[in-house]
């Protein structure tokens, strides 16, 4: 459906992947009014998403940000769609799965056949092609990168990114989408990582390998990078909040896509996610998150 300007309409939105990132872009959506379907691989999963939406939105309501007449129409707004045909009658798809090509690929090749033609389909992905995403579809001209910025319902820019076949139409209704999310928007060409994380994971990068020759521990150079460059969080902080696997798949995406030494994914990087410590979502990464402050764990 278009409106009289010829941009798509956007009315069902889904979602799939209810994690960190899947759970916010449903939140934003259901908040701006949007009809929202979340999936996720277990009904599990999607009611644990469910309960990380109700608990930010809860804390909204707290800090005067939403009413609670707000909060509770957004969670009428979200249903669980345990499959994903339960996703047909989306105008928009979002896939929020994990940072893995194959994974998406896979994902997206299952989704196609049970949409409308006219559906567009998104990828959250934030590091990964999108040429390459949109050609698992049958729909590349109507495939699109909408990377939204974690946590979703505090961070105000979404990248936009176009494949080499997306449709001009394709771009100016996610553009009119996230427009209606009150996000900012930064538009970004189709290199690997884009912009934000372009930049961002090889500083990260480049903190890990401080902390592996031995230049500082990790409370020191989170320090330095806090009160010397005014950074909110630390390097190493930053890394164990967005998870250190995802770390290591953005800079193996930098590393192969540009073919140059300067973004090698640091070894102790590498070691830590081999160890299974990968951050926050793990309760050990950079710190240990175990006891009742996190404790560095190098």
């Amino acid at each position: 459906m278009t409106d009289d300007t010829g941009v798509g309409t956007i009315r069902k939105v889904g979602v799939i992947g209810a994690g960190q990132m899947g759970n916010g872009i449903a939140h934003v959506c259901a908040a701006a009014g949007f009809e929202v379907k979340l999936n996720d691989i277990s009904r599990e999963r999607i009611e644990s998403g469910l309960a990380t939406i109700n608990g930010n939105l809860a804390r909204q309501v707290a800090s005067g940000r939403i009413t609670e007449e707000t909060r509770q129409k957004a969670l009428s707004l979200i249903t669980v769609a345990p499959t994903l045909a339960d996703l047909g009658d989306a105008d928009l798809v979002i896939e929020s799965a994990v940072e893995n090509e194959e994974v998406k690929r896979k994902i997206l090749r299952e989704l196609c056949p049970l949409l409308k033609p006219e559906a567009i389909l998104a990828t959250n992905t934030s590091s990964i092609s999108i040429t390459r995403l949109a050609a698992a579809t049958d729909r590349p001209e109507r495939f699109i990168g909408i990377h939204f910025m974690n946590p979703v319902p505090v961070m105000e820019l979404v990248e936009l990114v176009r494949g080499i076949a997306t449709e001009d139409s394709t771009f100016e209704t996610a553009r009119a989408f996230v427009e209606r999310l009150g996000k900012t928007i930064a538009v970004s060409e189709d290199f690997p990582a884009f912009m934000v994380n372009r930049i961002l994971l090889p500083m990260i990068n480049e903190a890990i390998y401080t902390l592996y020759e031995g230049v500082g521990s990790v409370e020191a150079i989170d320090t330095a990078m806090r009160l010397g460059a005014r950074h909110p969080m630390g390097p190493l902080e930053l890394a164990d909040f967005i998870g250190l696997d995802t770390c290591l798949s953005i800079m193996q995406v930098l590393y192969e896509g540009l073919a140059d030494s300067k973004y090698r994914p640091c070894p102790l990087l590498v070691k830590y996610v081999e160890a299974g410590w990968l951050g926050r979502k793990t309760q050990r990464g950079f710190y240990d998150y175990r006891g009742e402050k996190p404790v560095p764990t190098r």
